[in-house]
Parts: C-alpha cells; sequence; structure tokens
C-alpha cells in the first residue's frame, strides 16, 4: 500500500462528473468534502488506483462510510486538505503518489496523509457514537426551513399537462443514489411483472439505459445526466427553484429539446416524488433516494425540509425498492416448473430401483391399495 503509484492526473471538483472520465492508468485529483458512498462506488468501479482529496475525506461531521469502502475496496486514498494542486497541475500530467506524497517530474506538489483502512474503521466507530449531535443539528436546520417553506410544502406544487399518465399505475422512481444499482437488480422481476412507470432523476436516466431500459419521464436540473438519455424520448421536467432560477433549462434549448418548468423547494427526487402521488399514482417504488439519517446527512445542505416532508405527504403509497423485492410474487413459467418435476421424479425412480428395501414397500402399499378397492 506504501509503494509508488503513477499515472495520469484527472482533475474534477465534481467527484460525479470527474468518475465518468478515469481508468486504471488515472490519479484522481478531487476536492470532495466527505466523500459520500456513491462516489466512493463510482470511483472504485472506475477502476482508478489513487484518490488525492484536495479537502478532509471525512470530517467527523457524520458517521460516513465512503473513505472506508473507498480503501477497503484497494483504492489508495491520500487527504491532502489545501493542497494546490488543482492550480499547480494541468489535466493528463503524469504524476506519482508515493504513501501520501504526490510528485511530478521528480518535483513535490503536495504532501498529505494517507487514510487507511484501521484508521478510517475506528474514525466511523466515533462517528456513529457522536451521531445524536449531528442529529440535532440536521432537525434544527430542518425546522428552521421547514418554517420558510411550510406554506409551499403544504399546498402543494403546480404540475403542467404530462403526456406521461400516472393515474391508476405504479411509478418507479430512480436516483443515481446510496445502492441504486443492486436496487435495480432487485426489482427487475417487480418492473418485468407490474410494468411501472418509469421516472428518473437527472443521471437516474442513464442508470436506467444501463440495465437497458428507458425512462418516460426525467426530472431534475439536467446536471449529471447525458445528451443521450435526454434525447431518448422521454418527457422532461426540469426542475426550477423558488425565487426563479431553472438551471437546466438552458441546456435543453440548446439541444431543441421540449420541456416543462416546474418550481419547487428541496432537491429534484422530492419533485419527482411529488409529481408521481399528485398525479395519482397507486404506488411509488423508489430506487436510490434517501430514506435514512446517513443519507439525509451526507446531502450537507442547508435544510432537508422539503425532503422529510414530501416523505410524509407521499408515505402511504411509497416504498423502497428494498422492500418491493421482498414482496412482490415472482412468475415462474411452466418449463422450469415442468423440468425441477421430472428431475424430481427421476430422483424418486433411481432411489426405488436402488433400494430393494423401497420396492418392497411400494409393492405391500400397492397390494394393499388393490385389496381395499377389490381387485
Amino acid at each position: 500500500m506504501n509503494g509508488e503509484i503513477t499515472g495520469h492526473a484527472r482533475l474534477g471538483r465534481r467527484t460525479k462528473d470527474l468518475v465518468k472520465r478515469l481508468g486504471p492508468e488515472d490519479v484522481a485529483i478531487v476536492d470532495h468534502a466527505d466523500i459520500d458512498r456513491v462516489s466512493a462506488q463510482e470511483l472504485v468501479e472506475s477502476g482508478v488506483r489513487a484518490v488525492v482529496n484536495v479537502s478532509r475525506s471525512t470530517t467527523g461531521r457524520f458517521p460516513n462510510p465512503g473513505p472506508l469502502e473507498l480503501v477497503r475496496a484497494g483504492v489508495r486514498l491520500v487527504d491532502a486538505p489545501g493542497a494546490p494542486l488543482f492550480d499547480l497541475l494541468s489535466d493528463g500530467e503524469l504524476v506519482r503518489v508515493e504513501g501520501g506524497s504526490v510528485w511530478r517530474n521528480g518535483t513535490l506538489v503536495a504532501e498529505g496523509t494517507l487514510l487507511d483502512a484501521a484508521t478510517l474503521a475506528e474514525s466511523l466507530t466515533a462517528q456513529q457514537g457522536r451521531v445524536t449531535h449531528a442529529l440535532e443539528a440536521f432537525a434544527e436546520n430542518t425546522l428552521r426551513h421547514l418554517q420558510e417553506e411550510a406554506g409551499t410544502l403544504a399546498a402543494g406544487i403546480d404540475l403542467p399537462p404530462l403526456r406521461t399518465r400516472f393515474r391508476d399505475h405504479h411509478v418507479l422512481v430512480v436516483a443515481r443514489g446510496p445502492g441504486y444499482k443492486s436496487d435495480l437488480r432487485m426489482v427487475r422481476p417487480y418492473i418485468r411483472d407490474f410494468r411501472p412507470v418509469l421516472v428518473a432523476v437527472d443521471g437516474g436516466a442513464d442508470a436506467l439505459r444501463e440495465v437497458g431500459l428507458a425512462a418516460d419521464l426525467i426530472v431534475g436540473d439536467f446536471d449529471s445526466v447525458t445528451d443521450g438519455a435526454l434525447q431518448s424520448g422521454a418527457e422532461l421536467v426540469v426542475h426550477g427553484y423558488p425565487g426563479g432560477g431553472a438551471p437546466g433549462a438552458e441546456r435543453l434549448r440548446r439541444l431543441g429539446l421540449e420541456f416543462h418548468t416546474v418550481f419547487a423547494p428541496g432537491i429534484s427526487e422530492d419533485l419527482a416524488l411529488q409529481l408521481a402521488y399528485e398525479k395519482g399514482a397507486t404506488l411509488i417504488v423508489a430506487v436510490g433516494t434517501h430514506f435514512n439519517l446517513v443519507e439525509f446527512l451526507e446531502r450537507d445542505r442547508a435544510g432537508m425540509a422539503s425532503t422529510f416532508v414530501t416523505r410524509l405527504k407521499v408515505g402511504e403509497s411509497l416504498v423502497d425498492a428494498k422492500g418491493v423485492s421482498r414482496l412482490v410474487s415472482r412468475r415462474v413459467g411452466i418449463w422450469p416448473l415442468a423440468v425441477f418435476a421430472a428431475t424430481g421424479v427421476a430422483a424418486i425412480v433411481g432411489a426405488v430401483l436402488a433400494s430393494p428395501a423401497l420396492r418392497n414397500v411400494l409393492e405391500s402399499m400397492g397390494r394393499a391399495i388393490g385389496n381395499g378397492l377389490g381387485l
């Protein structure tokens, strides 16, 4: 672990964008305080062998397993808070990471701390013991912003007429959040059996495409979704923010795509859930959305009031994908059953032929049945 790693520096202040252009021959230079689990998983999947972070990979603000997952997967993680690597390095330059040091052409450009699994695990345990304080801060933040957004949240949002039909349908909302890949694998039988309306939140559209599915509707500010997904024929809803900003609209105009704009507080997955609920969905199944405390804290938002209230509002219709995979009954074709039955019969016949005792029992049963029937 302390040997040197040489690769091309790939710089990106937004990890979710950087991972799209990383490979095994690269060294990722990031600026990501509290590397979350999704980012850690995507960094591992990129094949990158070393990550140098100019922020603290775990600040202690909440129990954050992301850095530990990254290191346990064999990726070298170096924290160099404040190091001017984004000023000193150019994308594609050859760099060498040795221990916690970063070198270019024999010159030391940053000295950081090499994070190991044992230290990160110990830190995570300590953070879990302090989660009460994080929860108190989160609750205070949420209550403050809830007061500011209460009117809008209670009244609901103005929704445009859509060609996508939700009334009396199941809806699958896919966000590229924690565990989205495993969630999608688990709900494939559900998708096959119930054919829900597929609603993607930004990069969730690409997540669906990766498993051979296409979104019926995409919601978001469109900062993390590919042009191909946007041009796939899905209906598009831009998430506009209170005050008038709608950052995704300009991109869609440049692409020449039609879209609706809905102004709502909170994050785009909140809008997707509310849209499905208000349009009459009978069941909303969520993939990769935020459900537990750590996932909420990972967002590092000034307030997650709308996310909290949205889940209260749609709660009677909302289930997590993990729950669906445990509840849905899978349809089994007749041929697997026939093969299974034939295998069972063959095993019984084989056992009878191989065992004189079993043959005697069956012959006795046959005579008893024949006598009872007068044969």
